[in-house]
């Protein structure tokens, strides 16, 4: 793999505005309880990224969400205006459930692979945010779910490669990145417009640093487009 040198990187080009943590909550309205760690507020204090994730941060639901693959979720700031005009309120930090609300990591940006330094850690992408039912349900706006995938302003998810202290006046910047890897953006429309797009599938499975669970899914779509 052909590397981009860390110097093409301009200093300053992405930033953290929030540093968000929280707890599994039940959520409003539902007939039963459902769980969810998807309202997160804003730190004042470093914390500890560890290979899992923040320390004071967890999810309820651990069969799809957290795990070393996704041990923390990124969303640029960018996006916040579109989304705020489609559901008419004003969001605050960490209004997706993101631990990182960034600026300069928007999904046509950022490559699956690509690596940072968030202060005293690594971290590297693994895949999109796959957007659930429980964004529509906290902006009570079903469609919500439905406008991250169409759009493909899903946000992704970092592994940790080394664990450290982060802050929200931490360093952020890429340290390394592959022109041949896909981006978020493209990565998103293979996964969910482009079904039958065998040659995209195999491009996007040809990435080591794919999640597994991507990997998974995208394997078995595979195999069926084959047999057929």
């Amino acid at each position: 793999m052909t590397f981009i040198p860390e110097s093409i990187t301009e200093e300053g080009s992405t930033a953290v505005l929030a540093i968000n943590v929280g707890q599994p909550k039940p959520l409003p309205g539902q007939k039963h309880e459902v769980l969810s760690g998807i309202v997160k507020h804003p730190v004042s204090a470093p914390l500890f990224l560890s290979f899992t994730g923040m320390t004071g941060d967890a999810q309820a639901d651990l069969v799809h969400h957290g795990g070393p693959d996704k041990a923390v979720c990124v969303y640029d700031h960018s996006r916040y205006s579109s989304i705020e005009q489609l559901i008419n309120r004003k969001l605050e930090w960490g209004a997706f459930g993101e631990n990182l609300t960034v600026t300069g990591c928007t999904e046509e940006e950022v490559r699956i692979g690509d690596v940072f330094e968030l202060g005293d850690a690594q971290v590297q992408v693994s895949q999109p945010r796959q957007p659930c039912f429980k964004l529509g349900v906290r902006y009570d706006y079903k469609e919500l779910p439905v406008y991250f995938q169409e759009s493909g302003h899903t946000g992704f998810y970092f592994r940790v490669l080394q664990e450290g202290e982060v802050g929200p006046a931490s360093r952020f910047r890429r340290i390394r990145t592959d022109a041949v890897c896909m981006t978020i953006l493209e990565a998103n429309r293979i996964m969910h417009q482009g079904k039958q797009d065998v040659e995209g599938i195999r491009a996007l499975l040809a990435i080591p640093a794919l999640s597994d669970s991507w990997r998974q899914t995208l394997l078995q779509r595979l195999s069926k487009l084959e047999s057929n």
